[in-house]
């Protein structure tokens, strides 16, 4: 499979901003379109970096399943984790928007060294399929970690990232030892699962405590 790489690079930047327009829904007033912006743009840097290490260290071998869950998560914890968005409801959708241009940038990277690689057409496809369930969790995590610095509880949730990551790693982990593409299916599955219950369980407590923030507001006024 012979694609430009500036082609690759929007495989993973497109998806990742259509899920971050429709999961932003409902969400009106809780974010400034600048620092989305920025935080989406900071995720694709980090991500960037983040690859380059775990590129020049894979010679870790099994310790790749934990090591690189613990150091991506601590990547959007150091860029997430500044005063000014600490107690903040935006942080979630900041985080979000972090954890989703964080993903965007394995789309191509998968790729490339899967072709590098040797790869044949199909698994190459399927590595592309799977990567979109990698954008899927470094956006949920990205917002878990965001929720844990607005709600002061920042151990709780970046502990819950990494350990949430874990099956990722062990998947892409299995899938270079075996060469198994097939595998990648779990990355999708696992991935919709994970962003699932981050959007609709975790996210929109910002708007419940939106409203009774509204709600104690007009008691004490009356």
């Amino acid at each position: 499979m012979s694609v430009l790489p500036q082609t690759l690079l929007f495989l993973g930047i497109i998806p990742a901003l259509v899920l971050l327009f429709v999961s932003l829904k409902g969400y009106d007033g809780f974010y400034k379109d600048k620092i989305v912006f920025l935080t989406f743009i900071s995720g694709i840097i980090a991500g960037f970096i983040s690859i380059l290490i775990e590129w020049y260290t894979v010679g870790v071998g099994i310790w790749f399943i934990i090591l690189f869950p613990i150091l991506e998560q601590l990547v959007k914890t150091i860029i997430l984790n500044v005063s000014r968005f600490h107690g903040k409801k935006e942080t979630v959708v900041y985080g979000l928007s972090l954890g989703l241009g964080f993903g965007s940038i394995f789309t191509p990277f998968s790729i490339i060294v899967t072709n590098v690689e040797g790869g044949n057409d199909l698994l190459v496809v399927l590595v592309a399929l799977g990567s979109f369930g990698i954008i899927l969790m470094h956006a949920a995590t990205g917002l878990g970690i965001a929720y844990g610095i607005y709600t002061y509880n920042l151990r709780k949730y970046l502990m819950f990232s990494i350990l949430v990551y874990l099956p990722v790693t062990f998947t892409i982990f299995l899938t270079a030892l075996y060469n198994v593409g097939h595998l990648q299916v779990i990355l999708i599955i696992y991935g919709l699962i994970v962003y699932w219950y981050a959007t609709k369980k975790i996210m929109p407590r910002i708007l419940n405590e939106s409203k009774k923030d509204v709600k104690l507001n007009n008691i004490k006024n009356k």
